[in-house]
């Protein structure tokens, strides 16, 4: 049976214990809880442009403003509220001096309306929770989709790549692994909360996040997971740079830090949802990842058979906004997972 009473009781003893450093922002979703400035407060705090732009429905200069001509790798986020709103990864030159962009980064963070302000209508977009004026979308994108986002210098912010995790945004530097040349490792052993706190801070790996992969349900929850309902299983993803460190020494870590000869339960905690399981990204991490374990196994180091699965990575579907640095927010919260001093 699951100590999931016990991790209830943790979530209510602990809240309210974060330190000053970790309560850096966590996930900037928590932005849309936060009142929005009033309109006097807006007006002391932005510059005449940003708040024509943002707050008046005003449109800047075209190729005279910050971004139109700017190409550093990083996110735009609205200039108030901090929703994130746009990558440089979906960021082109549409050749009308404004910086424009084929999607936004999350489609929950921005809001259209029907803009009649000229001689014909035009769909104005807006940021969802900050309810600023951001720009207009039309159908003459280069994407899949044909649009372009034509947005206002003004009513943005740029956090670069750099920044994104001490601001608070890591999560969107998984989206640059393949431009940056960074792997991802999708590891599951059991409950999510132990086994990321053991590998967020390992040489080498840049950024970590918690979810749900391996099963079948569509956006799933943890209740459903939890209760074995959807066939995921709790697990990290690990961005790494492999340069500093190789998905062969994370794998070890992995066997170390876990027990690999349990099936479906870890500890206290059963269920297929806790199952050993290695999401190969690729066919060379499927050959890492055999050869691994059969070294784990060869060196007799665990006295059960391994059976930890290697499968083909699936939709990983991120965990709730609760869960993500759980140990890090929560020093004391539930855990069952340690590293043994094992030698394979």
């Amino acid at each position: 049976m699951k100590l999931h009473l016990l991790k209830v009781a943790q979530v209510v003893m602990w809240v309210g214990v974060l330190s000053l450093g970790q309560t850096r922002a966590a996930d900037r979703s928590a932005n849309a809880s936060s009142p929005k400035p009033t309109r006097a407060e807006l007006k002391a705090k932005l510059d005449p442009d940003q708040f024509h732009v943002t707050q008046e429905s005003g449109t800047e200069a075209p190729f005279k403003n910050k971004y139109w001509d700017f190409h550093e790798d990083g996110i735009y986020v609205d200039l108030v509220s901090g929703e994130p709103l746009f990558s440089s990864l979906d960021k082109y030159d549409s050749g009308t001096g404004w910086p424009s962009f084929t999607q936004p980064i999350e489609a929950k963070n921005v809001a259209f309306k029907s803009d009649q302000g000229l001689s014909s209508t035009r769909t104005e977009v807006r940021s969802k929770d900050g309810d600023a004026h951001l720009g207009h979308v039309f159908d003459d994108g280069p994407g899949p989709d044909g649009k372009r986002f034509c947005m206002n210098s003004a009513a943005l912010k740029f956090i670069s790549l750099d920044q994104l995790k001490t601001q608070g945004y890591g999560k969107f530097l998984f989206s640059f692994a393949k431009k940056k040349n960074w792997e991802i490792a999708t590891l599951a052993g059991g409950c999510f909360w132990g086994m990321e706190e053991l590998l967020r801070t390992q040489p080498g790996v840049i950024e970590t996040q918690v979810g749900y992969t391996g099963g079948t349900t569509q956006n799933p929850k943890y209740p459903a997971v939890h209760a074995g309902q959807t066939g995921h299983a709790e697990s990290v993803q690990i961005l790494f740079d492999p340069k500093k460190t190789s998905y062969e020494n994370l794998l070890l870590l992995y066997f170390r830090l876990h027990d690999p000869t349990t099936r479906d339960r870890q500890g206290g905690d059963v269920g297929s949802s806790y199952r050993s399981a290695i999401f190969y990204e690729s066919p060379e991490q499927k050959r890492i990842a055999e050869k691994v374990k059969a070294r784990v196994e060869k060196s007799g180091q665990w006295k059960k058979p391994i059976v930890t699965e290697i499968a083909p990575a699936a939709k990983f579907w991120r965990a709730e906004d609760d869960h993500q640095k759980y140990l890090e927010k929560n020093p004391h919260g539930y855990t069952c997972h340690f590293l043994r001093k094992l030698e394979f």
